[in-house]
């Protein structure tokens, strides 16, 4: 404990010197960018992520993830991230998911934020892309 002049005590706070980690491993807080109903109440509890669909555990940009989102399971597209990528890829301000179905099709009607165009390679997110409106 620390004795300033004019108080009686004073109690020191503790601050973190690690570097945050940018990557989407177990238990990251993720950004619902779609406009879905289960993505939409999420706002006061964030949802993360419990499984990562690939051999590194580690999610890049359009890799799929299993996130709990309001006490449920839920299958979701990495869509942003705050990980600088290969090939030029934009790196964003948060990691950004939108919420997929069991077939891999998007719950939303219509996504909020710019999609990476790195991802118009992907034969398999045609059904994505037809509702984004703005591509980076």
């Amino acid at each position: 404990m620390l004795q300033a002049a004019g108080s009686s005590s004073f109690q020191s706070q503790i601050q973190s010197t690690t570097v945050p980690c940018q990557a989407i491993i177990l238990r990251t807080r993720l950004r619902v960018v779609d406009n879905s109903t289960l993505g939409a109440s999420a706002i006061d509890r964030p949802p993360y992520c419990i499984h990562v669909y690939n051999k590194q555990r580690v999610g890049k940009l359009g890799d799929k993830i299993l996130v709990a989102i309001k006490g449920e399971k839920k299958k979701a597209l990495v869509v942003g991230v705050r990980r600088p990528g290969d090939n030029m890829t934009p790196r964003f301000d948060t990691n950004n998911i939108i919420l997929l179905e069991d077939l891999g099709n998007p719950t939303g009607t219509r996504i909020t934020v710019p999609i990476p165009s790195a991802l118009r390679k992907r034969t398999d997110l045609s059904k994505v892309f037809a509702i984004a409106t703005k591509f980076v």
